[in-house]
């Protein structure tokens, strides 16, 4: 019997091979694939939880005229008479309207696996594809494994456990240990005694080797199972290679959506695939696409072609924004004050500017390029500029009083040189733009004097006292002692006793050449402006990056933005994150009664369960606007009004119908 099982199972491999051929020739001719359609299964939760359903509802138009509303069809005479008509279960679309709510959207889809796509011997897996803007992005498969299919899996897993038991795990099974007891007992008995003792041992050395040299471990060895460890060693050396020879398809549960076992195919099988993405800036679809194959064993028999993307067009409250610019009032001086602040380093005692001293051809050209684009400032007009040079305090008051003079007139010089040359240029090249265009005239050239106030500070103790502050050297008990002696009011005298601490070398090596500065005033005026005050209209920046915020979803932001302006804008972003009650006190308190408001209103009663009021909110937006009838369609809790109600607006004419 033996030699005949490898034919059996032959025989039986061809039967099993034919059938399969046969039933993938048959999906192949007659195009059956797994379906793919969008999922119409939400629901909005406020309406069927806050109110009973009733046929009938009344409001008013814009006129003040009774309207009743209710679900209802022509009987044969023409007559229109309520029903409870229920619609159809399947729907087959080609597309799915979806909303966002707090900054996310549920991309529901159905699966369907035909009937006769199931196969007791099959495992089908489908991966979906999702693709926002042009990036695509791998969805969890979805597997359906048939009956048979699993058990020969399980049946692999039987295969696998078993050889992993016959792994030997306990190391005293792999030696002789009757025969190592006898030998332990006759050459090392002092060992032999702690046999079945826990008792610790002194000098455990010299219980380890018997009389004739022979040591516990050499023993050890010499009574192992040889042979049975380095069969066993090669079993675990093995353990993948039979994992692979035994599980041919591993049952995976991480990174799978679904792996559900069909027991039997009587019917299709539908899956409801619901995935949570966030919303991005300017995202208006998403696409769903579906590709997978067919495996019997560890082969893949068929690939399922790619079906046509399914698209989920995105709704979202955020488009309803108010785009328009707000603007605010703002009063403009004509006259401007711009301060900056230069360490240019003098020689002690000197007051004539050398450029290679210490930083000084960095702080010279910072103040240059400060100059320059005041000069060519096509807003403002420098009128005059106030120098003002400080000393440290060493040496006499009176002759720091002089020397801060003679260097603020020294830097005042230099920079008025440079802007003379600046000023030169300038009119040079708009001199050359002149022969070249007519339209140039010659009085355009740069003719504005700026005025140079020279300035001293003879001794700058105020700055002094804020670096002693800071510092991390001064110890707190010799700021104590600093501050003391900046009491004595005569700075001579206070600067001799200072001179006597053990940190005033610090204090003039370090802190004293940052007191050595300039300071420049620039006084500007606008061109062309003559009266001192003007009220001008600019853009609320602030009101427009809340509305941005809105627009990018960050919803949070837009809220803390847009609070204190309590417009349509605040109440949209409210709405995004049901702040209904808010949302609605926002929108009730505004004079502004168009579409957009009133659909908003709408939506956020909708929510809160005043559907009388929801359904005239919504017929008032229709009238004031037509094109909120489709609008409705795309948001769940209008789309449910008109479900609830059979708000069908347009008559057989299209023509609009309240």
């Amino acid at each position: 019997m033996r030699c005949y099982a490898p034919l059996v199972l032959l025989t039986l491999g061809i039967i099993s091979g034919c059938g399969t051929h046969r039933k993938i020739s048959y999906l192949d001719e007659n195009g059956i694939v797994p379906s793919l359609a969008p999922s119409f299964n939400d629901s909005v939760p406020e309406i069927d939880k806050h109110i009973q359903k009733r046929d009938t509802i009344k409001v008013n138009d814009l006129d003040g005229n009774e309207v009743i509303i209710m679900k209802a069809i022509k009987d044969e005479n023409g007559e229109m008479v309520a029903t409870d008509v229920l619609s159809a279960a399947t729907i087959t679309a080609k597309f799915r309207n979806v909303a966002e709510r707090h900054g996310k959207i549920d991309i529901a889809f159905l699966v369907t696996i035909p009937q006769s796509m199931q196969d007791s011997r099959w495992q089908i897996r489908i991966s979906p594809l999702m693709k926002i803007f042009e990036d695509y992005h791998k969805l969890e498969p979805v597997i359906i494994t048939g009956n048979n299919f699993r058990k020969t899996q399980m049946k692999g897993y039987a295969f696998y456990d078993k050889f992993l038991s016959s792994i030997i795990t306990d190391p005293s099974l792999m030696v002789h240990q009757t025969q190592l007891d006898h030998f332990i007992e006759r050459t090392l008995p002092e060992l032999y005694k702690f046999k079945n003792d826990t008792t610790m041992v002194d000098s455990p050395e010299a219980l380890m080797s018997s009389p004739w040299g022979v040591t516990q471990k050499e023993a050890l060895e010499h009574f192992s199972k040889n042979v049975l460890r380095r069969h066993n060693d090669r079993k675990k050396r093995e353990i993948q290679r039979k994992f692979d020879r035994y599980v041919k398809v591993p049952i995976i549960s991480d990174g799978i959506r679904l792996d559900t076992v069909i027991t039997s195919q009587n019917g299709d099988f539908i899956y409801e695939y619901v995935q949570t993405i966030n919303t991005q800036p300017e995202l208006r679809k998403v696409e769903i696409t579906l590709s997978g194959g067919i495996y019997e064993q560890d082969t893949k028999v068929w690939d399922i072609p790619k079906s046509d993307p399914l698209p989920f067009y995105i709704s979202s409250i955020s488009s309803l924004t108010d785009d328009n610019v707000r603007y605010l009032t703002r009063t403009v001086s004509r006259r401007v004050e711009a301060n900056t602040e230069s360490n240019i380093d003098f020689r002690s005692g000197d007051f004539r500017i050398d450029s290679s001293l210490g930083n000084n051809l960095e702080e010279i050209s910072r103040i240059r390029h400060t100059l320059a684009s005041l000069i060519q400032n096509q807003e403002y007009d420098v009128d005059s500029i106030i120098v003002q040079a400080s000393c440290s305090p060493e040496g006499r008051f009176s002759s720091n009083r002089t020397l801060s003079q003679r260097r603020s007139e020294s830097v005042s010089s230099f920079f008025e040189n440079f802007i003379r040359s600046q000023r030169d240029s300038l009119n040079e090249e708009l001199s050359r733009m002149v022969t070249l265009d007519k339209e140039f005239t010659q009085d355009q050239g740069y003719d504005n004097q700026i005025k140079f106030i020279s300035r001293s500070y003879p001794e700058n103790w105020d700055d002094l006292s804020k670096l002693v502050r800071i510092d991390s050297i001064i110890t707190s008990s010799q700021k104590e002692d600093y501050f003391e002696t900046l009491q004595v009011s005569d700075p001579d005298k206070r600067e001799k006793i200072l001179s006597t601490k053990e940190y005033y070398k610090h204090v003039t090596d370090n802190l004293y050449p940052k007191l050595r500065t300039v300071q420049f005033r620039f006084f500007l005026h606008r061109k062309g402006m003559v009266q001192d005050f003007i009220e001008t209209t600019v853009v609320d920046s602030v009101y427009m990056s809340g509305v941005q915020a809105i627009r990018d979803r960050n919803y949070e932001t837009a809220i803390s933005i847009l609070r204190p302006y309590r417009d349509f804008n605040t109440a949209i972003a409210y709405s995004c994150l049901d702040y209904n009650a808010s949302a609605i006190d926002v929108l009730n308190d505004l004079d502004r009664k168009d579409d957009k408001s009133e659909y908003m209103l709408a939506i956020l009663h909708s929510r809160i369960g005043n559907v009388e009021k929801a359904v005239q909110h919504f017929l008032n937006a229709c009238s004031m606007n037509p094109a909120m009838v489709y609008r409705g369609n795309l948001d769940p809790e209008i789309s449910a009004l008109i479900k609830l109600y059979d708000l069908h607006l347009y008559d057989s004419d299209d023509e609009f119908n309240y």
